[in-house]
């Protein structure tokens, strides 16, 4: 299973190698409610564990604070490392630096960026009351968007989801390597 932020190009990666697993999503707006998501994960795994040999954990920790991998304990399966899929994208110690440079550093991945009016802006309000835009991200200085297949349109929306909370857009290509080494790491594991 997967979270849906990262289920698609999870997918992309298991066609790419030829492996025989099925990527079965969460709904990705879980992480704006990162309380729910051992307990949703915890369900698809019991029900996924019916019907497949192994069941694997495509999340990161994504703000459980712990709570997934307790879940992933008591199940005895293993989930993606990192605190989140930042972390999987551009590497914890690439992340280090961004946020040693500017603490303000607000991140996007390719995913955020095609569902930044739903996931950020309508979810977060902002599309009705663009007032709480200082509240929400008044205390960053630039977003950085982790650029996993960027192209021209999809630097338009980056760009546009930048402007829509005020800040500057820096592009940071990373590719999915990262994401597939630790997807690999997952199922290949014995």
């Amino acid at each position: 299973m997967a979270c849906g932020a990262i289920a698609q190009p999870a997918a992309a990666v298991v066609e790419r190698r030829a492996w025989p697993v099925d990527v079965h999503p969460l709904p990705p707006l879980l992480h704006n409610h990162p309380e729910r998501i051992a307990a949703e994960v915890r369900a698809l795994a019991e029900q996924l564990g019916e019907s497949y040999d192994r069941v694997v954990i495509g999340y990161a920790d994504c703000g459980t604070y712990g709570a997934l991998d307790e879940v992933c304990r008591e199940l005895g399966v293993a989930r993606l490392p990192g605190l989140h899929c930042y972390d999987l994208y551009a590497g914890p110690s690439r992340l280090e630096t961004f946020f040693d440079e500017q603490p303000g550093t607000y991140l996007l991945t390719d995913f955020l960026v095609r569902s930044f009016a739903r996931t950020v802006l309508q979810e977060m309000g902002l599309d009705r009351y663009p007032e709480l835009r200082d509240t929400y991200f008044g205390n960053y200085t630039r977003v950085v968007w982790l650029a996993q297949d960027p192209d021209e349109e999809l630097r338009a929306q980056a760009e546009a989801a930048a402007a829509s909370i005020g800040l500057p857009l820096t592009v940071v290509e990373t590719g999915d390597h990262g994401l597939e080494q630790a997807l690999a790491d997952l199922v290949l594991a014995v």
